[in-house]
Protein backbone atom coordinates (compact mmCIF):
# COMPACT_ATOMS: atom_id res chain seq x y z
CA UNK A 1 0.00 0.00 0.00
CA UNK A 2 1.04 3.65 -1.26
CA UNK A 3 1.39 6.20 1.85
CA UNK A 4 3.39 9.05 0.76
CA UNK A 5 1.97 11.89 2.04
CA UNK A 6 2.28 13.68 -1.62
CA UNK A 7 -0.07 10.54 -3.01
CA UNK A 8 -1.94 9.06 0.01
CA UNK A 9 -3.75 5.63 -0.33
CA UNK A 10 -7.22 5.67 -1.94
CA UNK A 11 -8.85 4.12 1.04
CA UNK A 12 -7.63 7.88 3.06
CA UNK A 13 -10.33 9.61 4.83
CA UNK A 14 -10.22 12.52 1.90
CA UNK A 15 -10.51 10.24 -0.60
CA UNK A 16 -13.14 8.09 1.00
CA UNK A 17 -14.86 11.54 1.72
CA UNK A 18 -14.66 12.55 -1.98
CA UNK A 19 -15.78 9.07 -3.23
CA UNK A 20 -18.86 9.30 -0.87
CA UNK A 21 -19.77 13.07 -2.02
CA UNK A 22 -18.85 12.06 -5.57
CA UNK A 23 -20.99 9.65 -5.28
CA UNK A 24 -24.08 11.34 -3.52
CA UNK A 25 -23.89 14.00 -6.31
CA UNK A 26 -23.84 11.27 -8.86
CA UNK A 27 -27.30 9.66 -7.39
CA UNK A 28 -28.63 13.33 -6.84
CA UNK A 29 -28.19 14.08 -10.59
CA UNK A 30 -29.19 11.16 -11.92
CA UNK A 31 -32.62 11.36 -9.32
CA UNK A 32 -33.07 14.93 -10.97
CA UNK A 33 -32.61 13.95 -14.39
CA UNK A 34 -35.80 11.27 -13.60
CA UNK A 35 -37.59 13.66 -11.58
CA UNK A 36 -37.94 17.10 -10.73
CA UNK A 37 -35.20 18.94 -13.44
CA UNK A 38 -36.28 16.35 -15.85
CA UNK A 39 -37.28 19.06 -18.52
CA UNK A 40 -34.23 21.68 -18.07
CA UNK A 41 -31.89 18.44 -18.90
CA UNK A 42 -33.33 18.77 -22.80
CA UNK A 43 -31.30 22.03 -22.87
CA UNK A 44 -28.21 20.09 -23.05
CA UNK A 45 -28.84 17.15 -25.47
CA UNK A 46 -27.29 18.06 -28.52
CA UNK A 47 -29.74 18.90 -31.87
CA UNK A 48 -27.17 16.38 -33.82
CA UNK A 49 -26.94 13.28 -31.44
CA UNK A 50 -29.32 11.01 -33.40
CA UNK A 51 -31.02 9.62 -30.29
CA UNK A 52 -34.76 9.96 -28.92
CA UNK A 53 -33.77 13.21 -26.05
CA UNK A 54 -36.11 11.91 -23.63
CA UNK A 55 -34.41 8.40 -23.74
CA UNK A 56 -30.69 10.00 -23.49
CA UNK A 57 -31.78 11.63 -20.13
CA UNK A 58 -33.38 8.42 -18.82
CA UNK A 59 -30.72 6.25 -19.71
CA UNK A 60 -28.27 8.65 -18.24
CA UNK A 61 -30.12 9.66 -15.16
CA UNK A 62 -30.45 5.60 -14.45
CA UNK A 63 -26.56 5.42 -15.46
CA UNK A 64 -25.82 8.86 -12.80
CA UNK A 65 -27.52 6.49 -9.81
CA UNK A 66 -26.36 3.18 -10.24
CA UNK A 67 -22.74 4.56 -10.58
CA UNK A 68 -23.22 7.26 -7.70
CA UNK A 69 -24.63 3.62 -4.99
CA UNK A 70 -21.83 1.55 -6.82
CA UNK A 71 -18.94 4.61 -5.73
CA UNK A 72 -20.07 4.61 -2.13
CA UNK A 73 -21.43 0.63 -1.46
CA UNK A 74 -18.67 -1.07 -3.97
CA UNK A 75 -15.59 0.47 -2.63
CA UNK A 76 -13.41 -2.64 -3.57
CA UNK A 77 -14.63 -1.91 -7.27
CA UNK A 78 -13.53 1.90 -6.93
CA UNK A 79 -10.74 1.92 -9.32
CA UNK A 80 -13.30 0.60 -12.07
CA UNK A 81 -16.02 2.62 -10.98
CA UNK A 82 -13.76 5.52 -10.91
CA UNK A 83 -12.21 5.09 -14.62
CA UNK A 84 -16.05 4.63 -15.39
CA UNK A 85 -17.34 8.12 -13.75
CA UNK A 86 -14.79 10.08 -15.07
CA UNK A 87 -15.70 8.63 -18.93
CA UNK A 88 -19.26 9.85 -17.89
CA UNK A 89 -17.74 12.59 -17.68
CA UNK A 90 -16.54 13.42 -20.52
CA UNK A 91 -19.21 11.64 -22.33
CA UNK A 92 -21.39 14.26 -21.43
CA UNK A 93 -19.29 17.40 -22.27
CA UNK A 94 -20.61 17.56 -25.91
CA UNK A 95 -24.07 18.06 -24.09
CA UNK A 96 -22.46 21.03 -21.73
CA UNK A 97 -20.79 22.72 -25.03
CA UNK A 98 -24.49 21.98 -26.87
CA UNK A 99 -25.72 24.21 -24.13
CA UNK A 100 -23.66 26.82 -24.52
CA UNK A 101 -23.24 26.89 -28.08
CA UNK A 102 -27.11 26.62 -28.49
CA UNK A 103 -27.41 29.85 -25.96
CA UNK A 104 -29.97 27.49 -23.95
CA UNK A 105 -30.74 28.65 -20.61
CA UNK A 106 -30.73 25.74 -17.84
CA UNK A 107 -29.59 24.92 -14.85
CA UNK A 108 -29.56 29.02 -13.49
CA UNK A 109 -27.17 28.99 -16.11
CA UNK A 110 -28.66 32.05 -18.00
CA UNK A 111 -25.40 33.54 -20.18
CA UNK A 112 -23.16 32.46 -21.93
CA UNK A 113 -20.24 33.11 -19.51
CA UNK A 114 -22.51 30.94 -16.88
CA UNK A 115 -22.28 28.53 -19.57
CA UNK A 116 -18.64 29.09 -20.33
CA UNK A 117 -18.00 28.85 -16.49
CA UNK A 118 -19.45 25.66 -16.05
CA UNK A 119 -17.58 24.01 -19.21
CA UNK A 120 -14.21 24.74 -17.33
CA UNK A 121 -15.28 22.85 -14.34
CA UNK A 122 -15.98 19.51 -16.13
CA UNK A 123 -12.58 18.20 -16.11
CA UNK A 124 -11.95 19.06 -12.27
CA UNK A 125 -14.95 16.35 -12.26
CA UNK A 126 -12.84 14.04 -14.37
CA UNK A 127 -9.80 14.87 -12.32
CA UNK A 128 -11.95 14.39 -8.85
CA UNK A 129 -13.63 10.87 -9.61
CA UNK A 130 -9.87 9.68 -10.56
CA UNK A 131 -8.31 11.31 -7.62
CA UNK A 132 -10.97 10.21 -5.13
CA UNK A 133 -11.07 6.17 -6.17
CA UNK A 134 -7.45 5.96 -6.55
CA UNK A 135 -8.37 5.31 -10.18
CA UNK A 136 -4.64 7.04 -11.49
CA UNK A 137 -2.64 6.04 -9.10
CA UNK A 138 -3.78 2.79 -9.99
CA UNK A 139 -2.80 3.12 -13.37
CA UNK A 140 0.39 4.49 -12.74
CA UNK A 141 1.41 1.58 -10.41
CA UNK A 142 0.93 -0.68 -13.08
CA UNK A 143 3.77 -2.64 -14.46
CA UNK A 144 4.57 -1.38 -18.03
CA UNK A 145 3.58 -3.99 -20.85
CA UNK A 146 5.85 -6.48 -22.52
CA UNK A 147 6.40 -5.17 -25.65
CA UNK A 148 5.18 -7.33 -28.02
CA UNK A 149 7.22 -9.57 -30.58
Amino acid sequence: MHSSAANPPATSVPRVLGRVLLGAALVFAGTSHLTFARHAFYAQIPPWLPLNATFVIIASGIVEIVLGIALVVVPRHRVVLGWAAAALFVVVFPGNVSQFLTHSPAFGLDSDLSRGVRLLFQPLLVVWALWCTGAWSALRRRPPEAPVA
